[in-house]
């Protein structure tokens, strides 16, 4: 008690000096309660973010690792080149097929699932394309040596496979559900007339079309259209006019490139039916076209590409998707992926860059504020030399004494931590916000520099669309958990696809604003802080009180 007694006497005592480390003491707590709330912030949206959202995810051919593969173990011509026969035979028959993706879908981590196919067809006298061009160029396009059109990595499908649709007049999408629907690759849209058709064997051949289209063919909800199959202009199909929808954003025309007058990559041009009509037709996955080139070489690929896309409850389904799929035969020459996880974590970047500062900051600040809390602490031991003399010579034992002086410090220091933790709780928010809008307009800022820099500005929109074809809106929330909550706004776009053959831009939701409360698990870091600053400054004054020998000090203060 005596040693509790004495540091209580002297923190009263000694009122200036105490103060001056209550205050150092209490911006160090505050500067310290702002960036963990931050960090907190950021670690709770990190973690827990998807955790109460859908997310959707695909399989994908991994090509980079099988062209990287293929060309370390092929051979290279004299001349240096790849070797491109060893390439194409690494990437061929690589495509899964519909039963595979429906034996991943029966996995334990899966809610649910849907899936696309995307085919075409050709024009016919009565049924016309949406164009702009002479009325025998786009048929041409079909005839022609370019009827083979090979898609880019994935083809913008979820399959990701690499495979050969024929270019036609007309894009020939095929739905499983009405989740897919929902989700088309060309956006949102509405029914002006009619309704979606269905899904059943009875319901064959039933399609909804684009109000331009129909307006450019003259066409209502009942009338019948007839469609030829883009490598035989001799096969027709009569299709039934159930539906016209509009898309909530379209673009007037190809975009298909110089040279490439296909009218089937314009969302004018794009049918809806179900899947069920594409077999009926013989235009589903598991058919094969065969189309012959100018040369006379004939080639036989799919009939339609697949859009497979698994959607999972949270994000820890999808995590462990991932390792369910490998167990289930999934070799490694494919990877499962998520924009939905993408987007998201692509929203997090000026959080995660402010968690980042505050971190730093806070070094900085626990740096600055021990080395003067020990210069602090080592001129109040100097200064009370003579009382450390005369305690010793009464017989009071230098430990004792050393643990005086420690515990003053603790009672300073947690009275600042108190007063600082205060403070810091309530300017949390409102600066932790001021410094995460600052971080967006940056971020916004720089998106925007690179837009302008490369043109990408000038695209056609495809910011009211959803390229990935999954429309959970997962990356727009963060999730309640830990009392941090994050929110989001409208930010600089991002390159993405706008669609089957198009190139738009997607705006990013950057998590805008966080609500940072102080946890107890925060408390508990507070003080972990308080006492290893107390604890540091402490022993140097312990240093010195060892050190000293009492009847020298007497001496030499006589």
């Amino acid at each position: 008690m005596f040693v509790f007694k004495n540091a209580w006497k002297s923190v009263i005592r000694n009122k200036g000096r105490n103060i001056l480390i209550a205050i150092i003491v209490a911006i160090i707590a505050a500067a310290a309660t702002i960036g963990l709330s931050i960090r907190q912030a950021a670690n709770s949206a990190r973690e827990t973010g998807l955790e109460n959202t859908s997310v959707t995810g695909q399989i994908s051919v991994d090509r980079s690792k099988l062209i990287s593969a293929s060309s370390t173990s092929g051979s290279s011509s004299s001349s240096g080149q790849p070797d491109f026969s060893a390439i194409r035979e690494a990437l061929s028959d690589k495509e899964l097929k519909l039963s595979d993706y429906q034996k991943y879908a029966k996995l334990s981590s899966v809610a649910s699932s849907y899936y696309t196919e995307t085919s075409s067809l050709a024009k016919t006298d009565s049924f016309q394309a949406v164009s702009t061009t002479s009325s025998d160029s786009s048929s041409s396009s079909s005839e022609s040596s370019n009827a083979n059109a090979q898609q880019g990595p994935g083809g913008g499908m979820g399959g990701g496979m690499e495979a050969t649709t024929v270019s036609g007049d007309f894009q020939l999408v095929g739905f499983s559900s009405d989740q897919a629907v929902k989700n088309a690759s060309n956006g949102s849209f509405t029914m002006t007339s009619g309704e979606v058709f269905g899904y059943d064997a009875t319901d064959d051949n039933e399609v909804i079309i684009s109000k331009s289209l129909a307006d450019f063919n003259n066409l209502k909800v009942g009338s019948t259209i007839s469609a030829a199959n883009p490598s035989d202009s001799s096969k027709t199909y009569t299709l039934k006019v159930v539906g016209i929808y509009k898309n909530s954003t379209e673009t007037s025309g190809s975009t298909g490139g110089p040279g490439n007058s296909s009218t089937a990559s314009d969302p004018a041009n794009a049918i809806y039916t179900s899947v069920a009509t594409l077999k009926a037709l013989g235009l589903d996955a598991s058919s094969t076209l065969t189309t012959t080139d100018s040369s006379g070489t004939s080639s036989t690929s799919a009939a339609a590409q697949i859009s497979y896309t698994y959607v999972f409850s949270n994000k820890s389904d999808y995590t462990n998707f991932k390792t369910q799929a490998t167990k289930a035969g999934l070799n490694s020459d494919y990877s499962v992926s998520s924009s939905d996880v993408e987007e998201y974590e692509s929203s997090l970047v000026p959080l995660n860059n402010l968690s980042q500062f505050a971190l730093t900051l806070l070094l900085i600040v626990l740096g600055v504020g021990a080395v003067v809390l020990i210069v602090l602490s080592l001129f109040n031991v100097r200064e009370r030399k003579y009382e450390v003399g005369v305690l010793t010579a009464m017989g009071v034992k230098k430990t004792k004494v050393a643990a005086q002086f420690a515990i003053e410090l603790l009672i300073v220091t947690m009275i600042g931590l108190g007063i600082g933790a205060i403070a810091g709780a309530a300017t949390s928010v409102p600066v932790s916000n001021q410094l995460l809008a600052s971080q967006v307009a940056q971020q916004e800022s720089e998106s925007s520099s690179q837009q302008a820099q490369f043109g990408r500005g000038m695209q056609g929109g495809g910011a009211g669309s959803n390229s990935s074809g999954t429309g959970s809106g997962s990356s727009n929330s963060g999730s309640n958990t830990g009392g941090n909550s994050g929110s989001t706004t409208q930010a600089a776009p991002s390159q993405s696809n706008g669609g089957p053959g198009r190139i738009g831009t997607r705006a990013v939701s950057y998590v805008s604003s966080i609500n940072s409360t102080v946890s107890l698990s925060m408390v508990g870091q507070l003080v972990l802080i308080g006492l290893g600053l107390t604890l540091l400054s402490a022993l140097v004054g312990v240093i010195f009180v060892m050190r000293y020998e009492p009847l020298q000090i007497l001496a030499d203060r006589s």
